[in-house]
């Protein structure tokens, strides 16, 4: 297996960083490939602006057109297609972050800003009235399978079903729906580990047990079954779950989930 890790935290001694080292540990002691963009790191531009693009870029900047134009044309800035190779390249990809306001680090949101372009995670496949582009289980990166590994201060119980903060599976399903599942990359069930700004050292060798666990059943894990769009279960074009496919009082983000 060749995995990604895509690792956003600016301290090398957190919780984060050393769930980031155990994930190279493992997987290559495991005899697996790893590859690993560190963000902070490498210093990572977050902003999407016209020198991604070069010679591509329009005196008006578009970014969806201008960033597939120099996608096709291999004129996008060098960071950014090494990022788009690596992708290519893995099987799997880990994210490591920690839940910043509900959501992922800047840094991490900049880095599927700038890699996932026109033309490579989306904007690809026909379009006709029986096919809505290839996106939602197609598209470039179908066949990849990808792992939120997640560190929460708060405790778990303020991210139930009745919990104050929402539903953790809520508050990840744009980027596990959105982000990953729209270019085809399937999502595992999210690593999640809470109350870490409390977390002792002792703590931390349970924590490193189950995230070793997690590792090295990747290959055998069942993602989460999100409903492919253009299989059956959508209305096109109007992209609406056909009635009665739901089962009885799901609404929201649990719809476009079988079963």
């Amino acid at each position: 297996m060749k995995t990604l890790i895509v690792h956003a935290h600016p301290e090398p001694r957190s919780l984060n960083s050393s769930l980031k080292d155990l994930a190279v540990s493992t997987l290559e002691g495991a005899g697996h490939e790893v590859r690993v963009s560190d963000l902070y790191a490498m210093d990572w531009k977050a902003a999407v602006d016209a020198e991604d693009y070069g010679l591509d870029a329009t005196s008006r900047l578009k970014v969806a057109a201008d960033s597939g134009r120099a996608f096709e044309n291999g004129t996008l800035a060098e960071d950014v297609r090494a990022e788009q190779e690596k992708l290519l390249w893995a099987d799997t990809v880990i994210f490591q972050f920690p839940l910043w306001w509900y959501s992922m680090p800047a840094i991490l949101k900049g880095w599927v800003d700038r890699v996932f372009t026109y033309r490579f995670a989306y904007g690809v496949g026909e379009h006709s009235e029986t096919k809505y582009g290839e996106r939602y289980g197609e598209g470039t990166l179908a066949g990849k399978r990808a792992l939120l590994s997640v560190t929460i201060g708060g405790p778990e119980a303020h991210y139930g079903p009745r919990g104050i903060n929402g539903p953790i599976d809520d508050l990840l399903f744009p980027i596990q729906h959105g982000i990953l599942y729209y270019p085809g990359i399937e999502s595992l069930p999210p690593f999640v580990l809470y109350g870490t700004d409390r977390m002792t050292d002792d703590e931390f060798g349970d924590v490193a047990k189950a995230w070793k666990e997690r590792l090295l059943t990747l290959e055998s894990t069942e993602p989460i079954p999100f409903r492919r769009q253009n299989f059956g279960d959508y209305e096109l074009p109007s992209l609406q779950l056909k009635e009665g496919l739901e089962p009885a009082g799901r609404t929201g983000f649990g719809l476009h989930v079988r079963g």
